[in-house]
């Protein structure tokens, strides 16, 4: 009999050979049922994997990302049997699952269009209903690669070549179709209930824009159809709130030819971004930061010294000038570890907290660009604190409680996760264990639940990443907080001790916003366009009935300026309807309209974008009201509705 351990912390004992699908029969009949993988000992497995000795197991449903990603996995296995069944001639390069769904990549000289994406459709439906078994087996590397070259698959023959010798090579088999892979899988395809193909695009195999351009189709599925329905909605409404679309519409920012990647941010987005600075820079003369500008370009010797020249050269911008290479920074830490080798430090100085806006420039590959949310050149908010070992959880604490403060006020919630040494990395045992115990501990202290990715941390140290959530329940990495022992040695800074000898400082790397141009596109879907007041670019927008109002409204323009309220002045001789209609496609916060009463009186007639009509209200009542809503940055209007 084994012992298994449960994820509840239970144990049941089982019989040598059992699978993991009866032991989740005998817990019961609705976990077999919604079953998907299971992970033994942390490694994911087929329910069919047979458990041969003591071990700790998990079953994992769809819920779970395991789950998910073999759900999936096995979508893209059920998508290339239906097009070799309606395309025989094609031959198969890969297909993961990814997040949200899979895709599989074909070489095929027939040329896929939207209605082939039905067809294909429908027989992925059949083969479903089939109840097709996946099976797995290992084949030795010469009978591996001679079983797909019989099949033509030179694809599959390449990837069996480039693995280690000590590879296990194994297939998964579902009726006549056998596809390499390393698995894990559902149990049949009956399990796939609702799927959707949802998009072509080519792509080149392997990445390698010098190898041949395949064809790539994209897809999705789930358990039940009211999951895919609720999935594909959601992806309506993401169209509709695409920061691209919203972006021009509004005048936010631009993009073009002349700069693939290099974003233009108009004067409606300078607007966004220069409050968005101004509320950062508050945040962070509040927490005792000091603010720094480093160059946008440094020498070689420089990229030399932090590894980037050796590590991160292909991505990086170089040039010569007289007769030395430079290179434009792809990160502003090491301009950093300059600044503080101007001076010389005392424990006593410690922490010391430096905060820099900086232009960076990191080379993409022009299909990987995105609008604002994957560019070349973009501002990051890094902030790099250097200190004692003894302030290291109190730091972590202050930069947790501040990145918390910032993604709150805009209603964001998230969730953490904390990555651990990998196993390239740089340091001592002691080193990472006291990093990584540090950060345990903040974390513990702060009560808050995070997720651990054992080995995922960065090669210089571990890091607590924020994931924030947005209203179509997306989730974007943009916080995080790295440990660094390996720059600080690098660039040999140092301080004296109370012992009067030099010692190495303790540095941070964190980013709260992370890029400000992802943020705003962030923003921009969030809000979809429609930004609170302290952020709106134009705050009020003045709207004149006829011409002899304009002197009015020019008085009111003047006196909201000088308030510091953003707004413009529509004047056209046009009716009042066709001015509102246009105003509102701005999606400003606030329409005021002036007619004959409001001049008279000295009011204005007051329309929120977000309940409607306010009705007459003295000026200096709604500029008051406005300045106390920007003042406190808050997302609702605090103008209340006149019944």
């Amino acid at each position: 009999m084994l012992k298994i351990t449960l994820k509840d912390g239970s144990v049941k004992e089982v019989q040598k050979g059992t699978t993991v699908y009866d032991v989740a029969a005998s817990i019961s009949g609705r976990l077999a049922k919604e079953a998907i993988v299971g992970a033994v000992n942390g490694k994911t497995v087929d329910l069919s994997y047979k458990l041969e000795e003591d071990c700790e197991l998990s079953i994992l449903k769809f819920e779970d990302a395991e789950g998910a990603h073999a759900f999936r996995h096995t979508s893209s296995h059920i998508m290339a049997q239906a097009v070799k069944r309606l395309f025989p001639d094609v031959q198969l390069a890969i297909g993961p699952a990814i997040e949200n769904g899979f895709y599989y990549d074909f070489d095929t000289e027939h040329k896929f269009v939207p209605e082939d994406l039905e067809r294909i459709e429908a027989e992925m439906k059949k083969i479903v209903k089939e109840d097709l078994k996946l099976e797995r087996f290992e084949l030795p590397r010469d009978e591996a690669i001679k079983f797909m070259a019989e099949k033509g698959e030179s694809y599959k023959v390449e990837l069996i070549n480039d693995l280690p010798e000590d590879a296990i090579i194994s297939f998964y088999r579902q009726g006549d179709f056998v596809d390499l892979c390393a698995g894990c899988h559902v149990s049949s395809t009956k399990e796939i209930k609702s799927v959707k193909l949802t998009s072509l695009a080519g792509a080149y195999w392997r990445g390698n824009e010098n190898n041949k351009m395949l064809q790539r189709i994209y897809g999705t599925s789930f358990p039940k159809a009211s999951m895919l329905d609720a999935y594909l909605e959601m992806l309506e409404e993401a169209k509709k709130r695409d920061h691209r679309k919203i972006g021009k519409e509004l005048g936010l920012f631009a993009l073009m030819e002349e700069g693939p990647g290099f974003p233009f941010m108009l004067p409606k987005g300078m607007a966004v971004k220069n409050n968005l600075l101004k509320y950062w820079r508050e945040v962070h003369d509040k927490a005792n930061y000091v603010e720094i500008e480093t160059p946008i370009m440094l020498n070689r010797h420089l990229w030399e010294t932090s590894g980037h020249w050796f590590h991160y050269k292909e991505n990086m911008y170089a040039l010569e000038i007289d007769n030395e290479d430079f290179a434009v920074k792809p990160m502003n830490c090491p301009g950093c570890m300059l600044v503080y080798k101007t001076a010389m430090h005392s424990y006593k100085d410690f922490p010391i907290r430096m905060a820099e806006m900086g232009r960076v420039h990191r080379h993409e590959l022009s299909g990987a660009l995105h609008g604002l949310m994957r560019v070349r050149s973009f501002t990051q908010d890094d902030a790099h604190i250097f200190m004692l070992p003894e302030q290291i959880k109190d730091e972590i604490i202050g930069v947790v409680n501040l990145i918390d403060e910032v993604y709150k006020t805009f209603g964001f919630s998230y969730h953490v996760e904390l990555s651990t040494r990998p196993e390239n990395s740089m340091g001592s045992d002691e080193e990472w264990n006291r990093a990584e115990a540090a950060l345990t501990e903040a974390l513990v202290e702060l009560g808050i639940n995070y997720k651990l990715n054992p080995g995922d941390g960065a090669f210089y140290g571990p890091k607590i990443d924020f994931h924030l959530m947005d209203c179509l329940g997306r989730t974007w990495q943009c916080g995080t907080i790295q440990l660094d022992m390996q720059l600080p040695q690098r660039f040999e800074l140092s301080y004296i001790g109370k012992d009067g000898e030099k010692h190495q400082p303790i540095m941070i790397h964190r980013v709260a916003f992370g890029s400000i141009e992802r943020f705003m596109a962030i923003l921009i879907e969030e809000f979809a366009g429609k930004f609170p007041s302290w952020l709106a670019p134009v705050q009020v927008k003045l709207l004149t009935i006829a011409d002899r109002h304009i002197p009015y409204a020019e008085e009111v323009s003047a006196k909201l300026k000088a308030k510091g309220i953003r707004v413009e002045l529509d004047d056209r001789a046009e009716k009042i309807g066709y001015k509102i209609r246009e105003a509102q496609l701005e999606k400003g916060p606030y329409m005021l309209i002036i007619g004959d009463k409001e001049a008279e009186l000295g009011q204005v007639s007051v329309r929120s974008r977000d309940i409607g009509e306010l009705g007459s209200l003295d000026l200096d009542v709604f500029v008051s009201t406005l300045l106390a809503e920007v003042a406190e940055r808050s997302l609702a209007t605090k103008f209340e509705k006149v019944e």
